[in-house]
């Protein structure tokens, strides 16, 4: 036995050595697999720093926590087995990876087998802003295309798997199961044995129903077991026996699998294609302290437009021809922008990160009051958190303003029934996904922030979809807010902002001029909305601070002048990414002179490190989403300096999780897992979102 194990071994290490992949239009630090919402979030670790290189085949995905999503990939080409995705073993040689690229929609991976086959395996996660009914579904594909590389026909059969792993965030939880199909598609279920609903273990849900599921043709077998089990028996035979395994047991305890084997026949000249989809299927999703006293459930919106999990399960997976082509639509639409307003480089970016942006989020409610939520993610998983919303809002602006109402609606409801004692704006609502709020008013102490955000986006949303109704009904807590700001913006209060790990401080520039122009937002709002004074000593405020604000936070004597990371230490600077919601509104140099625009773009490139502008004086490292909102609004060599700067960093990093939005710009490091697959990445987005 030590003899073939040993060949196996060097068989597994020689496909490692000559496998040589290109990636296109970058390597990432992470690659998305199935993105799709917060608890179907699979990733391969793609860095140098513990990962495999981007390589499919020999690791585990995992989920962005770093827990392992069992998901396992073989193929047998005339009796001689392969592993092309996950790291199952048994003997099996792993393919030759020779291709990666990226789109914002797929992740595409060619392999070669052996010589004979060529496999192109795409993993699509469907992101469609404007069509709720199928961006409520938690689902995912996975599309497997096998053709002859060598001229000839070869004897081929496919295998895939997932685990019980992707279920349970607790690997001694008991798990059950089952087989079946419906409408074409065959399917296993799976779920944890006791439910509990609106929980997590380790970031991952307590409720739910996994499906993983392909298509009930001829040639088709499956087996639910043992990990061994299952894979060696596709590997031994290139079949599966049909069978169940009945003996409902915990994760971790033989490591239950769900397989199934595809007999493709003799594949020669023509592509033979396999197409799978994984999901999760829950009824009820958030609970939010709202509209009365008690905590009130919300359901996935996905139940408005079907009468059951199975109904959605077998929609999605037949959809595929129809999801692929709108995902090709928003593909290519990302593609032509990005390019147009900024170059290949921004593409690299944006492109990486819609999945990421969009997986954070949980459609609910009813297809006529949709509401949704958004999980932090890594930095703490609050959920609602005004701070993450902000940054985020610019791919939402670009893809579907109206999802920004949906997103803006909790927090109204929470704020406007009386749940929240104090006079700013709320932080967030709790933590995922338990929306309950902070009626003792303990949430994180970022008035000045939150205030200035919610401003300005709801004049943002308004703008973009001329729902100045929507202004008129929540005029009276914008103005309660507005108020708070006309006290306190001018001159900030030792606090944090949405940077909140950098500290607290006063008298911030940064902090203070988006509060400016929150002010300079109420104006707008008022006006619009039939209140003409309320417009009139607004602006006449807003336009106050603004004067005063230069002198306060500008080092005019510097060579060149720069604004100050706060007011009276001339010698610090900041990133002015406040200075982006200015434009984003149509204040232009109207509101903010034009010179302090020019002042920044001349700036920036004097502080630049390796992989980008710091953040502030008070540390090495840097935001992309805040570096992209100053880049939106700089000229168009400082834009492309950060753009650029961005991108090989993206390619380089030694990292291998989840893209971050925190990072070192002298080492292109970042620290731990705390700023990693959040959605802020939206912010990328903010060249594209600026009013045209």
């Amino acid at each position: 036995m030590w003899l073939k194990d040993l060949l196996a071994g060097l068989a597994i290490f020689s496909s490692l050595v000559v496998a040589e992949s290109t990636f296109s239009p970058a390597r990432p630090p992470s690659i998305p697999l199935a993105v799709k919402a917060p608890y179907l979030n699979s990733w391969l670790d793609a860095g140098s720093d513990g990962g495999n290189g981007g390589y499919l085949a020999g690791e585990w995905p995992v989920f962005w926590q770093q827990q392992v999503t069992g998901w396992a990939g073989l193929i047998r080409v005339d009796g001689t087995p392969y592993t092309w995705m996950g790291a199952p073993g048994g003997g099996a040689a792993l393919v030759d990876q020779t291709d990666f690229s990226y789109t914002s929609t797929r992740s595409t991976f060619v392999m070669n087998v052996g010589g004979k086959v060529e496999m192109n395996i795409t993993f699509l996660s469907p992101v469609t802003p404007t069509d709720l009914k199928r961006q409520s579904l938690v689902f995912s594909y996975l599309d497997v295309a096998v053709t002859s590389l060598d001229g000839a026909s070869h004897d081929v059969q496919l295998y895939a798997d997932c685990s019980a792993e992707w279920a349970s965030g607790d690997l001694s939880a008991i798990i059950e199961w089952d087989h079946n199909s419906a409408d074409g598609v065959a399917y296993h279920q799976f779920s944890r044995q006791d439910q509990v609903e609106i929980s997590e273990t380790n970031q991952l849900p307590n409720w739910g129903t996994w499906y993983w599921s392909t298509s009930d043709a001829d040639g088709l077998t499956y087996q639910s077991g043992a990990d061994v089990d299952v894979r060696g028996a596709f590997i031994g035979t290139g079949a599966l026996p049909n069978t169940k395994d009945t003996n409902f047991r915990a994760v971790n305890d033989n490591w239950p699998v769900f397989g199934f084997a595809h007999d493709l026949g003799s594949v020669g000249g023509n592509t033979v294609s396999t197409l799978f989809s994984i999901g999760l299927t829950q009824d009820n999703a958030i609970q939010l302290l709202g509209e009365s006293s008690n905590l009130t459930t919300y359901p996935s919106l996905w139940k408005s437009y079907f009468g059951s999990d199975l109904e959605a399960m077998t929609f999605f997976y037949n959809d595929y021809s129809e999801a692929s082509s709108l995902a090709t639509a928003l593909d290519n639409k990302v593609a032509t922008d990005s390019v147009a307003a900024a170059g290949q480089n921004y593409l690299t970016i944006t492109s990486l990160s819609v999945r990421q942006a969009f997986g954070a989020l949980q459609f609910t409610g009813t297809d006529a009051d949709p509401l949704v939520f958004l999980k932090e993610i890594s930095s703490n998983s609050d959920i609602q958190t005004v701070d993450v919303i902000f940054p985020t809002m610019p791919l939402i602006l670009y893809s579907n303003p109206a999802i920004l109402n949906y997103m803006l609606k909790p927090l109204f409801l929470n704020q406007e029934n009386g749940h929240y004692p104090k006079t700013s704006a709320i932080h967030d609502l709790g933590t995922f996904p338990l929306a309950k709020g902070y009626p003792d008013g303990s949430d994180e102490p970022q008035p000045l922030e939150e205030c200035g955000n919610m401003l300005i986006m709801v004049l943002a949303y308004a703008q973009r979809t001329g729902d100045n109704a929507y202004l008129a009904t929540h005029y009276n807590i914008l103005k309660q807010w507005a108020g708070y700001l006309v006290d306190e913006a001018l001159i900030p209060a030792d606090q944090i902002s949405t940077d909140d790990f950098a500290g607290s401080l006063a008298n911030q520039t940064n902090l203070a001029i988006k509060g400016i122009i929150g002010l300079r937002a109420m104006a707008d709002i008022a006006g619009v909305t039939g209140h003409a004074d309320d417009a009139a000593s607004y602006f006449a405020t807003a336009t106050n601070y603004i004067a005063q604000w230069q002198g306060y936070g500008i080092n005019h004597a510097a060579n060149p002048p720069h604004t100050t990371l706060s007011y009276n230490e001339p010698d610090s600077y900041g990133l002015l990414y406040n200075l982006y919601a200015n434009s984003l509104l149509g204040f232009g140099s109207a509101f903010v002179p034009q010179s302090v625009y020019d002042m920044q773009s001349a700036f920036y490139p004097t502080v630049a490190l390796k992989y980008g502008v710091p953040l502030d004086t008070r540390h090495t490292y840097t935001k992309s989403d805040w570096e992209l909102w100053a880049a939106a609004v700089a000229s168009p060599d400082t834009r492309d300096l950060f753009v650029n700067l961005i991108a090989e960093w993206i390619n380089v990093t030694p990292t291998n999780m989840a893209l971050t939005d925190l990072y070192d710009c002298e080492t292109g490091d970042y620290p731990g897992i705390s700023f990693t697959a959040r959605p802020v990445v939206g912010g990328h987005f903010a060249l594209l979102a600026l009013p045209q």
